[in-house]
């Protein structure tokens, strides 16, 4: 093994899920093989990434979409203040934690099919108001 390649998550309603995605993580809809389902591909620095890093498969009934033994899915970022007053102009619970010793900011949230997200901010960035 040389890296992780990808995420997939379900989802019954992909639009919203699209939207949340770019909106919270700036990923951005590109290249996918044309399967017999719907769904998409994500792409990292708004599109511009050259791997996708999360799909999604959509269409899923709502009963399916229940959690599994993967906990949660973690990302890079920047912009930490942003982040969070992202999550709060759009009503998102979020939980905003600081690794001890190491002083990492960890940005837990979840999306609109309860897969909790993680954005890991460097340690020099300034606390959010």
């Amino acid at each position: 093994m040389t890296a992780m390649n990808h995420f997939t998550i379900l989802t019954d309603d992909l639009p919203a899920t699209l939207a949340f995605y770019e909106e919270h993580l700036n990923l951005k809809p590109g290249a996918r093989p044309p399967f017999t389902f719907p769904g998409a591909w994500l792409y990292a620095d708004g599109g511009k990434g050259r791997e996708p890093i999360l799909h999604i498969v959509a269409g899923i009934n709502k009963e399916r979409l229940v959690k599994g033994v993967l906990d949660h899915m973690a990302f890079s970022g920047k912009g930490l203040a942003a982040a969070v007053a992202k999550l709060k102009r759009e009503n998102v619970k979020y939980d905003l934690r600081r690794l001890p010793e190491y002083g990492t900011w960890q940005l837990f949230f979840h999306d609109p099919n309860d897969a909790k997200v993680e954005i890991d901010f460097d340690k020099a960035e300034a606390a959010p108001a």
